[in-house]
């Protein structure tokens, strides 16, 4: 086990990141958060760990996060992920993502932080030729959300080549669930994953869920998508971060998934099957750019990281965001 060195996570309020937290705290690191709670909530990041209110293009404020926390590594979460938005408003996401990106890098490099991780995304693909997608796979990213998060890791393996820094870029797939403790799940109103919407659904809170494309060269005809606990997620980033520490001199790239796929539809009868309920369903239009299938390749973060998924089961990951969805309804009704 390697030392544990005080990590600093940005956009530790949000959904992955606050389960990021939960995986360091848990195991022991030092850790501290900074986020700006634009679409990060207070109550996300656990007792005892220091939040700083704040925005990581501040460069003065993270030097003295960085001082006061003697920070040795950065996992990066900070950003604007809804990719219809990033395409009605690119300079939103190239900014937040990019420019904003750039400045937490520079903050690192001045200060002497030697490790980074970085939440980057399979819509670096764009839409793969092929499934599973590995790696080496062409980056063809066919939006500002794809390409913004595709231009930090290039930002990161340029600077990692200059500076003394090293860097692990996880590329998530269809990240869904909660803490299995229920201390944090997906929160944000109006979101746009499946496995949220269904569970909305279910619990009343939305009255029916929308399939959109049933014409995809794929079973059923419903897109595929490889569905990842955001547990297992948070584990791979602890992992990642103890092999960088590891071997300062390797950088790593890789895909976060399970390397199997689930259709709308199966999610969708999997909820039903978990509830005892019937969801309403209604087909809808394909939405642009959404591919037949998106399923990782894993191989590369199985031969590189000890990382034994523990909530692979699709039935496990859909329970854990009902019991989260639950309890964000008593903490909302808290005020």
């Amino acid at each position: 086990m390697s030392s544990k060195l005080p990590v600093l996570v940005t956009g530790g309020a949000g959904y992955i990141g606050s389960h990021a937290v939960l995986a360091l705290v848990d195991a022991g690191w030092p850790v501290a958060v900074i986020d700006n709670l634009s679409t990060g909530f207070r109550f996300a990041v656990p007792d005892g760990v220091p939040l700083y209110e704040g925005d990581i293009e501040d460069g003065a404020l993270l030097a003295r996060i960085f001082a006061e926390q003697g920070t040795r590594a950065i996992m990066h979460f900070a950003g604007s992920i809804v990719v219809p938005e990033s395409v009605e408003n690119p300079l939103k996401y190239y900014h937040n993502n990019t420019v904003k990106s750039r400045a937490l890098i520079e903050a690192a490099v001045m200060a002497g932080v030697p490790h980074f991780i970085f939440s980057s995304t399979a819509a670096t693909y764009g839409i793969p030729e092929v499934s599973p997608v590995s790696e080496d796979c062409p980056k063809l990213p066919i939006n500002p959300y794809g390409m913004s998060k595709l231009m930090t890791e290039t930002m990161l393996a340029d600077t990692a080549r200059a500076h003394a820094i090293n860097y692990c870029a996880l590329r998530y797939f269809n990240v869904a669930g909660a803490d299995p403790q229920a201390r944090s799940g997906q929160s944000t109103a109006g979101a746009t994953h499946l496995i949220k919407v269904a569970v909305e659904a279910a619990l009343g809170k939305r009255e029916r869920v929308s399939v959109f494309g049933t014409d995809y060269a794929t079973p059923d005809g419903t897109g595929v998508r490889d569905y990842i606990h955001v547990s297992d997620l948070a584990a791979a980033h602890v992992l990642a971060l103890e092999a960088l520490i590891a071997d300062p001199a390797t950088s790593l790239t890789m895909n976060c998934g399970y390397g199997r796929g689930f259709s709308v539809l199966e999610v969708l009868d999997a909820v039903d099957r978990v509830t005892n309920r019937r969801l309403e369903r209604v087909m809808e239009p394909r939405r642009a750019g959404d591919p037949d299938s998106l399923i990782s390749d894993n191989r590369r973060i199985k031969a590189s990281l000890p990382w034994v998924p523990a909530h692979a089961e699709l039935d496990t990951i859909i329970a854990h965001a009902l019991q989260w969805e639950r309890k964000l309804s008593e903490i909302r009704s808290q005020g």
